[in-house]
């Protein structure tokens, strides 16, 4: 058994603060000496790399529809080795889950791990009326143990006595309001942490305003969790796989990149925006923002490597972003800008959102990286949409999730494969890429 502390901060909503408290957590934390070892729960890439900046550990998702409750208490458990205190920042509301349900919610997590919850509650506008949702959310599903509360958008001093006055959960912060620290959004989601340090100065704000000694007293009252059978020692690495990784593709699940390296491969990350393309034996392109970098990713001699490179046999995978960088254009506001034109399609941005929500996917179609009659789970999110020729192949027949055509998603072109769907691999998936890539580097 492995004891760590660790502390979930939910939120009664989207919007109500949760974020920028959890990441201010972490820094005040982290300021006190802590190795605070962050979390976010659902398939969020954004706010991640905000957790990664601040406590300088990477941050994992936890997601039960992606990775089961067993693989939910393998990554925190892994994840947590060295660590001081675990915090985990969840997802919309706390018993917000899949279509519905407790399914993959805050709370669904909260359960597999038996840890406490801090519930962000925006008491703008209110006063006495906070206890009664409080207690609400306390009462609504006696397995998950809300455990005590900060109070955000506090109005003054006196604002918070008069809230006070009344008893409900334990209150271990007022948080005021703070316009001046606000992180700017885009269609996506918050800025990414390159862009911004705010989230991290909101650490003293939590260090000044809230009971971070209670807090971390709370967290500590988590019981121990099983800790993972053995981890056999890292394989020498037989293949090189190349990795879009800047401020155009910058969307990773950090279990996928750790399972390629368990399954012998050594990333090489590179920029198509600024590089050529290493020398690499296959290419994992994730998601991200080339419609921001739209010109510098059509003006780089990138796109030329990569198309020579899948001409030449090279397999490669890709999702959402890397997607649209792999078709033959991408349309935005600022006009037509050629990709890489290995996929038989070309990309429009749109002005609304065109997919979002959890995929469930199975392997119909051939394509060297996808074993046939396999099955994933994943997630899409995106606002562009692609015009196919007549004659494209598709790899994988959804059976829930819209992805490229309303039920299919994967793109094939020679051994490259393009899909809308962020997946989290499944086993055997790491291992069915590195053989890709050895299959090529022999010839």
């Amino acid at each position: 058994m492995r004891h760590i502390p660790v502390i979930v901060v939910a939120g009664t909503h989207s919007g109500c603060g949760k974020t920028t408290l959890a990441s201010g957590l972490m820094a005040a934390l982290a300021a006190r000496g802590l190795a605070v070892q962050p979390f976010k729960v659902g398939p969020d890439f954004i706010d991640p790399t905000h957790h990664s900046a601040i406590c300088g550990r990477t941050s994992r998702n936890l997601d039960p529809f992606m990775m089961g409750e067993a693989g939910v208490r393998e990554t925190f458990v892994r994840a947590t080795a060295g660590a001081d205190i675990a915090v985990v920042e969840g997802a919309m509301g706390l018993f917000d889950g899949l279509e519905g349900t407790d399914t993959a919610s805050t709370a669904h997590v909260a359960k597999i791990l038996d840890a406490p919850v801090l519930l962000v509650v925006d008491a703008g506008g209110a006063s006495r009326s906070v206890h009664a949702m409080i207690r609400g959310y306390a009462g609504f599903d006696p397995a998950v143990r809300v455990a005590g509360t900060i109070l955000n958008r506090i109005g003054s001093p006196r604002h918070l006595a008069m809230i006070e006055e009344t008893k409900s959960l334990p209150v271990y912060g007022g948080i005021p309001r703070r316009t001046d620290l606000a992180v700017e959004s885009r269609h996506l989601g918050l800025a990414m942490a390159a862009e911004t340090g705010m989230m991290a100065r909101f650490g003293a704000v939590v260090e000044e305003t809230c009971d971070l000694s209670g807090i971390i007293d709370l967290a500590r009252s988590a019981p121990p969790l099983p800790a993972p059978a053995g981890i056999p020692g890292l394989p020498e690495a037989e293949v090189r796989i190349g990795v879009a990784r800047d401020a155009a593709f910058c969307f990773y699940y950090a279990d996928n990149l750790d399972r390629l390296v368990r399954a012998g491969a050594e990333p090489v990350f590179f920029s198509p925006m600024t590089d050529r393309l290493p020398d690499a034996d296959a290419l994992y392109l994730g998601g991200g923002y080339p419609e921001l970098h739209a010109e510098a990713l059509s003006s780089s001699r990138c796109r030329e490597d990569v198309r020579s490179a899948v001409d030449d046999g090279m397999p490669v995978y890709a999702e959402c972003g890397g997607l649209v960088y792999l078709t033959e254009r991408l349309t935005t506001g600022e006009g037509d800008h050629p990709m890489a034109g290995v996929l038989p399609a070309a990309t429009e941005m749109t002005g609304r959102i065109q997919a979002l929500g959890y995929v469930e996917a199975r392997v119909a179609g051939a394509a060297p990286v996808l074993a046939p009659g396999s099955a994933f789970r994943g997630h899409e999110f995106h606002y562009s949409r692609l015009d196919c020729a007549r004659d494209a192949r598709f790899a994988l027949e959804l059976l829930r999730g819209r992805g490229i055509d309303g039920g299919r998603d994967g793109l094939i072109a020679q051994n490259a494969v393009g899909q809308y769907t962020h997946a989290y691999f499944p086993e055997g998936f790491a291992e069915r890429l590195v053989e890709a890539a050895g299959a090529y580097r022999r010839t």
